[in-house]
């Protein structure tokens, strides 16, 4: 079943200072996105700027189907409401999962993650060559989940795998991490509360679980 989700742009849309510039040499980008609140400001910030990306989403990793589904749909609402165009890759659940294969226990940020950035990105970088494009970034790094290192870490090896430039532009600065925050906000985009695969997932769940615990009473 498909999220459904309509948006009503704010007033303010498009409206920001935040300049933003292809690198020299490049007339088109693909923009790996993972979900509508990582991409919002980003993709806000192109509009701005009349730069149209063709976004992408490839994320086997998500965990259910149904949040992937979620995650898919809000995200394409959003890039037809910006006209802009919006690819969905292969869900591939298996090839995934025996990448991170021995690392399931891992926490956030840890090898794991590295290996799932770059198994993304690498594919990013495939599409994008197949399109003759040869640019890519992601909104990744947007996500307060997230390693910028890492995330960067993998799109250069994906660069040198392909030979497809990888755009490490820091989409959380110049104003775009808070204006992130205000566009989920505003635009009442799905509010996730895990990274996305079913390992981060239990980690959350472990979280949430400890926080609910009501601590023994004191003695009287």
């Amino acid at each position: 079943m498909s999220f459904l989700h309509s948006f009503t742009l704010p007033l303010d849309f498009a409206q920001g200072q935040t300049v933003v510039v292809l690198p020299p040499g490049h007339s088109r980008v693909v923009v790996h996105c993972c979900c509508a609140p990582c991409a919002g400001a980003v993709l806000e910030a192109f509009y701005q700027n009349q730069i149209t990306p063709l976004i992408y989403f490839y994320n086997p990793n998500i965990h259910p189907q149904a949040e992937y589904v979620k995650r898919r749909d809000e995200l394409s609402a959003y890039c037809q409401e910006l006209n802009f165009p919006f690819v969905v890759g292969d869900y591939e659940v298996a090839a995934w999962l025996q990448a991170v294969k021995g690392h399931e226990d891992e926490p956030e940020r840890s090898e794991r993650c590295s290996i799932c950035f770059t198994q993304r990105l690498l594919q990013t970088a495939r599409f994008a060559a197949a399109q003759g494009i040869t640019l890519f970034t992601s909104t990744l790094a947007t996500s307060r989940w997230k390693s910028k290192a890492q995330v960067d870490a993998a799109g250069l090896t994906a660069m040198a795998a392909t030979g497809v430039s990888y755009w490490d532009y820091d989409w959380r600065k110049r104003g775009l991490g808070e204006r992130r925050n205000q566009l989920v906000k505003t635009l009442q985009f799905y509010n996730q509360t895990y990274c996305g695969c079913v390992f981060s997932r239990l980690n959350a769940d472990k979280t949430r679980a400890l926080h609910r615990r009501i601590p023994d009473a004191a003695p009287s």
